[in-house]
């Protein structure tokens, strides 16, 4: 759900700005004042809308336009074969998540809901508020390449660029270039194409640009941050399972999760991916110390079918389950109520009894704590600290502990540097990506449509002759693209708001 103060301070700041330029221009004293400071100064404001327009960057974008002619001729063609390619793509795309979205809504199961190649988001809904900033920099910075892509291969296709400019539209940054029509219209659909689809072409370099810079950040850091000795704690959500003092800090390296080694982020994951569901582990004790702490008293049935001897709830104490040392035959369990730090320290694992006489002389039993059926037991192992003794549901560990596979080799180097690095690179790679797809899609208002008219203009000339009929065909397309993409945003926008 959106959270209401960050509703309320957009609503409220966009009603001030709104309110004031109304009242501006409506002044006889200072109207003409204050449209000529707009004007000047390049700003358009109308309601949750305000654009910024400049001709400062025209020079760059000259100068980005004569690099190399022969390369970028290359460049730009194979940036025209890439939007063609993307457009069917793109359709194709949006009638599998379109299937995918209607299975959801006649599903019972939650987790198809994953299964989704495009989603929509909503700021506070599916995107935590925590990660805005790293939303709205990685889409203004895929506006802004967008938009460089189309300015630079106008220049090239000799159509003048009037100016660029950024916008603000509610929430949602982005960007764009004014490009002088009368140029455009007077090249050929070919050139008209390279550039129409030169925007999709740099999103989609942008995305491939950051995500094998994203593989490639254990080398770049390798010099003041090391990978692969462990998983790094960069946050501990206050009062969940791993606070406390003698829980997880910020700071510590995880190595390892019972049996489990860790060795990085992913590791740490699919260890608790696995002892959630194998069963629960046991612990070699032995003999002669566990004798004298034998407590039989009477173990009760929980409601799944487990047993509990611990009825006072101690938070020290666990009950263990082991199979009677009489006889190897024997299938009788017994349980016992016993301190659990003292009998799993520097214990060595066990699945059967065999595996305790198998790795030492001294007589040991196999005890295994006596849980319900979805909780379990772990020992977090990070040096030097004793283990942490976790008892619960393994996904709640998960989500008390952020982690990164950084660790820091200096001790004025900040831990979340890398985590800053990582997170707004996969946001990049993800609405770049996304931005590709989207603006190839064949819609009204989007890059789609010119492109698409360019591609019948270029293809269809000597098929269909008359040009009226060639905008018919391009018009109907048109509406069967954007048919398509409202379909996908309105039903993506009723899952995430519904659910």
């Amino acid at each position: 759900m959106i959270p209401v103060p960050l509703l309320v301070c957009v609503m409220g700041g966009w009603c001030a700005v709104y309110l004031t330029d109304t009242l501006l221009k409506s002044s006889v004293k200072h109207r003409i004042r204050y449209e000529s400071w707009l004007a000047g100064r390049g700003l358009m404001l109308s309601p949750f809308h305000v654009r910024w327009q400049t001709t400062m960057f025209n020079r760059l974008f000259a100068y980005c336009a004569r690099i190399n002619p022969r390369a970028q001729y290359l460049w730009f063609n194979s940036g025209l074969v890439f939007g063609v390619v993307a457009m069917v793509g793109s359709v194709v795309l949006l009638i599998r998540t379109l299937q995918q979205t209607l299975a959801q809504m006649t599903s019972d199961n939650p987790r198809m809901g994953n299964q989704q190649t495009l989603q929509v988001v909503v700021p506070g809904i599916n995107l935590p508020t925590s990660q805005l900033a790293y939303f709205f920099m990685a889409l203004l910075l895929s506006g802004v390449i967008h938009e460089l892509g189309h300015a630079v291969a106008a220049l090239r296709e000799q159509v003048r660029v009037n100016g660029f400019g950024i916008f603000v539209f509610v929430v949602y940054p982005g960007a764009f270039v004014d490009l002088f029509t009368t140029h455009l219209n007077i090249i050929s659909p070919v050139q008209q194409l390279r550039i129409f689809c030169a925007g999709v072409w740099h999103n989609f370099v942008l995305c491939l640009a950051a995500l094998a810079f994203l593989f490639l950040l254990p080398i770049f850091l390798f010099p003041v941050y090391s990978t692969g000795g462990g998983a790094l704690v960069s946050e501990v959500v206050q009062g969940a399972a791993a606070d406390g003092p003698r829980g997880l800090s910020v700071g510590d390296i995880v190595v390892g999760l019972e049996d489990c080694p860790v060795k990085g982020v992913e590791d740490w994951s699919s260890c608790l991916s696995h002892l959630s569901h194998s069963p629960q582990t046991g612990y070699c004790v032995p003999s002669s110390s566990l004798q004298p702490s034998w407590a039989h008293g009477r173990a009760f049935k929980r409601l799944d079918g487990t047993f509990d001897c611990c009825s006072n709830n101690s938070l020290t104490d666990l009950c263990f389950s082991y199979m009677k040392p009489q006889g190897k035959n024997s299938k009788e369990r017994e349980y016992a109520c016993m301190p659990v730090r003292k009998m799993v320290t520097g214990t060595q694992v066990c699945r059967t009894a065999e595996d305790c006489t198998a790795h030492t002389e001294v007589a040991s039993i196999c005890v295994t704590p006596s849980l319900e059926n979805q909780t379990r037991f772990i020992r977090v192992t990070h040096p030097p600290n004793t283990h942490m003794l976790f008892v619960g549901y393994p996904p709640h560990l998960q989500y008390a502990v952020s982690l990164t596979n950084f660790v820091p080799r200096f001790g004025f180097l900040h831990l979340d540097l890398p985590v800053f690095l990582e997170t707004f690179c996969k946001y990049v790679v993800s609405l770049s990506g996304a931005l590709a797809v989207v603006n190839s899609v064949p819609c009204f208002a989007l890059d789609g449509q010119w492109m698409l008219n360019a591609l019948l203009e270029a293809t269809l000339v000597t098929v269909v002759t008359d040009r009226q009929r060639r905008e018919l065909i391009g018009f109907f397309l048109l509406l069967a693209g954007s048919a398509l993409l409202a379909a996908n945003v309105a039903l993506g926008l009723w899952m995430v708001t519904a659910r």
